[in-house]
């Protein structure tokens, strides 16, 4: 037992003089999107946003895209990111379910924005998604329901005249639109440094659960599922995913778990390197101090290692 007391003192020492007292390289900074279900108050956003702060040594910043959860997909954000002072020299982008949609609209639309040097994608829709997800029987849900299929996708995927037609956001964001496609989309996001797509293997919520990695049906069928490389967005390359593919820049994740399901040790080896200094851009990195928050984060995240309490469980709720 007085083994036991003596290591963890030492531990303790340490970490006091490698990360208090020894002023640290700070990354760039991330800012994580939350799905529309979501908001940054919740406890497993504010953990998980936490969590890569302390393992990556990056400021994390969740970046509300609603004004709480019901209507979290409707508030502009492009100039809220543009005006982060915080983000000036360049971030990364973490997103989550539909969050992911969210950072891939910064990335393509935003005009003189800070560049995105990273951007992580858990569980993203970005093919579409063949079936929306009920959150109840509700009239909140029947709307919802009702809005996503008539402003997001499309309620018949094998109508793909109408899905182009009708839906308002998704062939925008896919550049999909033969005649109107705009290369400067293309240009930002293969400007991307690693683009990161992590697919959930028990995933019941997006269908199909590839549509994460960008695969999906052939038009006007349900079978087979189309590898991202057989799309028409791959090989016509939209949006650069193509380029991005070709120069080793993009990473196609599977792991186990439900929608978001991710359990912390997936966290820390496949999020996490992304948003440390060493996986951003060769940048001027200024040498700072960890603010009191960073101390005390740090110390906590510490003694929960040092006493098994950093169980290997998700943090965030199954969202959309």
């Amino acid at each position: 037992m007085a083994s036991l007391s003596q290591s963890t003192t030492f531990l303790i020492i340490i970490f006091f003089f490698t990360f208090i007292l020894i002023p640290t390289t700070q990354a760039i900074p991330f800012i994580v999107f939350h799905g529309i279900s979501d908001k940054c108050s919740n406890r497993g956003i504010i953990q998980f946003t936490e969590l890569l702060s302390s393992w990556s040594n990056s400021q994390g910043y969740c970046v509300e895209i609603g004004d709480g959860s019901w209507d979290s997909w409707t508030m502009p954000l492009l100039e809220q990111v543009k005006n982060m002072s915080e983000l000036s020299e360049g971030y990364n982008i973490v997103g989550l379910s539909q969050g992911t949609m969210i950072g891939r609209g910064i990335i393509e639309f935003c005009d003189g924005g800070p560049p995105v040097k990273n951007f992580i994608s858990l569980a993203g829709p970005h093919a579409g998604t063949a079936s929306i997800p009920f959150c109840g029987s509700a009239l909140i849900c029947i709307l919802l329901d009702s809005f996503i299929k008539s402003e997001i996708y499309s309620n018949y995927v094998q109508d793909m005249t109408g899905y182009l037609e009708g839906c308002r956001f998704l062939p925008k964001l896919n550049n999909e639109i033969s005649g109107t496609r705009n290369s400067t989309y293309k240009e930002r996001f293969a400007s991307l440094q690693n683009l990161v797509l992590i697919m959930f293997e028990d995933d019941t919520v997006l269908i199909p659960k590839e549509t994460s990695w960008f695969g999906y049906f052939p038009d006007g069928s349900f079978d087979p599922i189309l590898p991202a490389q057989e799309t028409k967005l791959y090989k016509e390359d939209w949006i650069g995913l193509k380029t991005l593919d070709e120069a080793g820049k993009v990473k196609f994740i599977n792991v186990s778990g439900n929608h978001l399901q991710i359990s912390r040790s997936d966290m820390k080896k496949y999020i996490a390197p992304y948003l440390e200094d060493q996986a951003s851009a060769p940048t001027e990195q200024t040498v700072t101090e960890p603010s009191s928050y960073e101390w005390l984060s740090r110390l906590r995240y510490l003694f929960k290692d040092l006493i098994g309490l950093n169980e290997d469980q998700s943090l965030l709720h199954t969202t959309y």
